[in-house]
């Protein structure tokens, strides 16, 4: 029996399990129900889960070459209007980016290996990874060790794609960038508040946010290599609260993404050096936060066209390929391609209906449960192949 049939098997328990964490939905890096869920099924499909950072690892076979399979588990902050069954209750959190299929598919593919352990011509390691959606999950587990003690030597994680597309179509990027990176920033900016009568004696830190944000913008316009993509986005300016008083501080938040990881360096750098400049020409100051992001998804050509190849062998229901696929979304992933030979690929999970109609992140969004068994059975065979090309 093949691994897509066995994944066919299972479906009704994988459909069960993602259910749960649909269900039972949480957020951020800190997800208990979720790793007590995954150690009580991970051990009773017979393997020896442990905690690692506020993830759950396991590993299954021994000795070298070592392939991490990945899922993330983590729900977003919004309510869920799906309309379904299993819905989310609480109505402060939602599957709605299908972290919950991952989950459920790594869990099976859990057990069909053990089932096939045997087979296995070195090791496959688990990481179920909360907290993507802050992208603190990765960096979380990176932390506590998931590249070590056993080292791998390649990634792999897939990930769903609602909408109209197709359950068999797969979606990959083997020769560019796939995914943005993304920082945050934060811009405090300090001046001297006094009455909207006599500004001349005051420091007004409105007008210099004023400047800072026309400021960023032309850092885009006329400092970003066209030949690259940046985006910077102010989504928060807050000060003041009334008409007549001019305020001691101001504040603004935003986001910048890139495909390049030269083109991110130089707008973090450059965000801090103009904003802190234009603050002390009117007079004022600037604390300017970048706590570090992401960096962009460039996966490894070689593992993924590996990857790919391994996926063409199974016997999967309109199975098709979108390759060179690039998003401006991030994705935590990021973190693991940096230092391992990663591939990440996107399943195609959605329908031609009305039920296809909203995208990933909206609270209506619907995923498609018969790609569980494509994801299932995916890991599983890549898992195997990729290892037994490398034991022989």
């Amino acid at each position: 029996m093949n691994a897509y049939e066995r994944a066919l098997e299972l479906k009704a328990e994988t459909v069960e399990n993602r259910r749960f964490f649909h269900k039972n939905a949480e957020c951020g890096v800190h997800m208990p129900k979720a790793v007590a869920f995954v150690t009580e099924k991970l051990r009773a499909y017979g393997l020896d889960p442990r905690p690692l950072g506020e993830g759950v690892t396991a590993a299954l076979g021994s000795g070298q070459p070592v392939l991490l399979l990945r899922a993330d588990m983590d729900a977003l902050p919004m309510p869920e209007e799906s309309g379904l069954p299993f819905a989310c209750p609480t109505g402060t959190e939602a599957h709605a980016c299908g972290h919950d299929c991952h989950a459920a598919m790594l869990l099976t593919a859990a057990r069909m290996l053990k089932e096939r352990e045997g087979e296995l011509k070195g090791t496959v390691k688990f990481m179920f990874q909360p907290g993507e959606e802050t992208f603190e999950g990765s960096k979380n587990m990176i932390g506590a060790g998931i590249l070590e003690d056993p080292a791998p030597a390649a990634a792999l994680a897939f990930h769903t794609g609602p909408g109209k597309l197709p359950v068999g179509l797969v979606m990959y990027n083997d020769r560019s960038t796939m995914m943005f990176s993304t920082d945050i920033f934060k811009i405090t900016i300090k001046g001297r508040g006094g009455h909207g009568a006599y500004p001349h004696t005051a420091v007004d830190p409105i007008n210099i946010g004023v400047h800072v944000h026309l400021g960023l913008q032309e850092l885009i316009a006329r400092e970003s290599d066209p030949q690259k993509c940046t985006l910077l986005t102010v989504g928060h300016f807050e000060a003041g609260s009334t008409a007549n008083i001019i305020p001691d501080a101001a504040v603004l938040e935003g986001t910048i993404r890139t495909n390049d990881k030269e083109a991110r360096d130089k707008l973090l750098r450059r965000i801090r050096e103009l904003t802190e400049g234009v603050a002390k020409a009117y007079g004022g100051e600037a604390v300017v936060e970048i706590p570090r992001g992401v960096p962009p998804l460039v996966c490894d050509g070689d593992t993924v066209r590996e990857m790919m190849g391994y996926l063409r062998e199974m016997d999967i229901p309109g199975f098709a390929e979108y390759p060179g696929i690039a998003s401006s979304a991030s994705e935590d992933f990021a973190l693991v391609a940096e230092r391992v030979p990663t591939a990440f690929i996107y399943l195609a999970s959605g329908f031609d209906d009305e039920r296809g109609d909203a995208p990933a992140h909206n609270p209506k969004v619907m995923f498609n449960e018969d790609v569980l068994p494509v994801g299932a059975a995916g890991l599983t065979h890549c898992a195997i192949r990729w290892l037994e090309e490398r034991g022989k």
